[in-house]
């Protein structure tokens, strides 16, 4: 704390300087300034519900002929360069599926300012231990040798996933504790306990999913999360095992959150976290579980 207080003050004469020359300083200068992995406009509710937010973005494919370790894919990144490096994330389908069952997420996590790939997996019958190697395996890719390595930040990494992709979610954030964000969706795993898992992770359930179903995997999952560095439950009402398939304004806004706050640090995005959502008769979501910092 005496070390930002210091910082501010020695900001304090660039500022008043800037100030009377007539050039307008931004609100949020000095915040900025403290924390570098900022990206984007202040948030509000309509820009993380939007279909896009803020950044225009491209895509590349990946062939599986030119990685070991998954299955090729696609990547989607912002075009702006001018904001330094972005946040990656990596994301696996669910058993049978493929990355088109889920390839609306990619552009819309990229428009928020972080490099998205959708990966193939090796197979689509592999387990979830299996395709948490290859979301570690696609990060490795994205950051030491894709085409667009110089526009992440290699230390700010996180994982998705749905179905057995989620379980692989869990499994990759177990291996490599130094992820900065885990978001299993309707995760399926034998495997019903994560106190080795250290990345903050929120876990969303579809309240009628009958394939994993929520008493049997997203909440004992959650429960058991012991040591995460923070957590989180959302349960979206009346959703069944595939709500992740189809454009979804609720996961997207909540995933999107997530993700700024800790893989960009970027606390605006507190706000719609903690305290969470209201639950109940008029919302669209059943549950909603956290420990929110320092209560």
């Amino acid at each position: 704390m005496k070390t930002n207080l210091v910082r501010k003050l020695k900001m304090l004469p660039a500022i008043v300087a800037l100030a009377g020359s007539g050039i307008a300083v931004a609100p949020g200068t000095a915040a900025a300034a403290d924390n570098p992995y900022e990206r984007g406009p202040n948030p509000t509710e309509s820009l993380i519900e939007a279909a896009r937010g803020p950044f225009s973005t491209s895509q590349t494919t990946v062939s599986s002929l030119s990685v070991t370790g998954f299955g090729g894919g696609v990547i989607y990144y912002p075009t702006d360069t001018s904001q330094g490096t972005f946040g990656g994330i990596a994301i696996s389908p669910g058993f049978t599926a493929s990355w088109s069952s889920l390839d609306w997420l990619g552009p819309r996590l990229a428009s928020h300012g972080f490099v998205v790939i959708g990966i193939e997996t090796n197979s689509r019958l592999d387990q979830p231990a299996s395709r948490g190697d290859q979301l570690l395996a696609a990060l490795d890719y994205l950051t030491q040798r894709s085409s667009v390595r110089s526009r992440v930040d290699a230390t700010r990494l996180a994982v998705a996933g749905h179905s057995m992709g989620g379980g692989g979610s869990l499994e990759a954030a177990k291996d490599r504790t130094s992820l900065k964000a885990a978001i299993p969706l309707a995760p399926w795993n034998t495997d019903k306990t994560w106190p080795e898992v250290r990345t903050p992770t929120l876990i969303i359930g579809g309240e009628s999913d009958t394939v994993a179903s929520v008493s049997s995997h997203s909440i004992p999952f959650y429960n058991s999360l012991t040591n995460a560095r923070e957590k989180a439950y959302l349960e979206l009402d009346n959703a069944s095992h595939f709500f992740p398939q189809t454009s979804n304004t609720t996961m997207a806004k909540y995933m999107i959150s997530w993700m700024k706050r800790y893989i960009d640090n970027d606390t605006r995005y507190e706000q719609f976290l903690c305290p969470g959502p209201s639950t109940g008769l008029f919302s669209d979501i059943s549950d909603w579980r956290q420990t929110c910092p320092g209560s």
